[in-house]
């Protein structure tokens, strides 16, 4: 039987997001899995991996906001922005805690980004990384990039440890490059851990081994977390069993074919469910006529 729900995985270093993702179909025998969002292969945390009709959230779980703890080194600047790279420049660093602390500190808020040709990201068709492993450089747009929170965990010079929240598409190796530039003595990016994505945190999150050992058990049901958990913050609204048929043909329903079961802080979207508790998909409610109706947004049917 096809799994569906999200799976909360610690992704170790070494692995590639499609190398979680590989390993995660021999583990749950199932096709239908995807990640949400690339983790270079040298950074380990949080990667929520979504199971059969979950995939249609991967775009949704991309975007949300991360968090992440890196280790900055400063005196050094490579082709990859971290260690993995080749080496271009070195110099020494003279410059006090403070100045490094008030660098790091000074891009909270929004600051235009250039994308690393080490990165997935695509100009004409081809991914930027296998431009760069070809020995050539094109020319990136700067993107606008959210920080919305930094804190310094620890100053050791030339390493500063910091934890980072930020928006979608932030490249934590670029941020680290453009503080050493700021301080003009270069800088990468020592390590990585992504420690949230969106809800999905890393004290909760499992190895690919212990995800195994419980698929042995039967027990990965245990992890799995159902698609409608996702959306608890929705209202949400039961089909009168005779009405059920509309909404498994993904039809618009009216109100006198629900019935409220659960209230919810976000007003935008309703879960909709069967009498049984099957989750069949979020609706929006309309303002049409005498009465309005339920639009589906998103259907998450098996």
């Amino acid at each position: 039987m096809m799994k569906n729900g999200v799976l909360n995985v610690y992704k170790e270093a070494g692995f590639t997001s499609h190398d979680v993702v590989a390993k995660l179909r021999g583990i749950c025998r199932q096709k239908k899995i995807g990640h949400t969002g690339t983790l270079d292969p040298d950074a380990v945390g949080v990667l929520p991996v979504c199971l059969g009709n979950a995939t249609k959230l991967c775009d949704l779980l991309a975007g949300e906001t991360k968090e992440y703890e890196a280790v900055l080194l400063l005196g050094k600047v490579t082709d990859t922005q971290d260690l993995s790279g080749t080496v271009l420049e070195e110099h020494e660093v003279t410059v006090e805690e403070k100045e490094a602390e008030t660098a790091v500190l000074s891009f909270l808020g929004t600051y235009d980004q250039i994308p690393p040709m080490y990165s997935a990201l695509k100009v004409n068709g081809k991914k930027l990384y296998e431009l760069a492993r070809a020995g050539r450089e094109v020319e990136r747009k700067p993107r606008p990039v959210q920080i919305s929170a930094i804190t310094i965990l620890k100053t050791e010079l030339p390493e500063i440890t910091f934890r980072v929240e930020c928006s979608k598409g932030t490249y934590i190796r670029t941020l680290c490059h453009d503080i050493g530039q700021k301080l003009g003595c270069g800088g990468t990016m020592k390590s990585l851990k992504r420690t949230r994505v969106g809800r999905f945190r890393v004290e909760e999150a499992r190895t690919l081994g212990e995800l195994e050992s419980l698929a042995k058990e039967d027990r990965l049901e245990e992890v799995l977390i159902p698609v409608e958990e996702l959306f608890s913050d929705s209202p949400r609204l039961i089909v009168k069993p005779e009405f059920e048929r509309l909404v498994r043909n993904g039809n618009e329903l009216y109100p006198d074919q629900v019935i409220l079961n659960q209230d919810g802080d976000g007003m935008e979207n309703f879960r909709v469910c069967g009498t049984d508790g099957t989750f069949y998909g979020l609706y929006a409610f309309f303002s049409e006529g005498k009465t309005g109706k339920y639009r589906p947004v998103k259907m998450f049917l098996t």
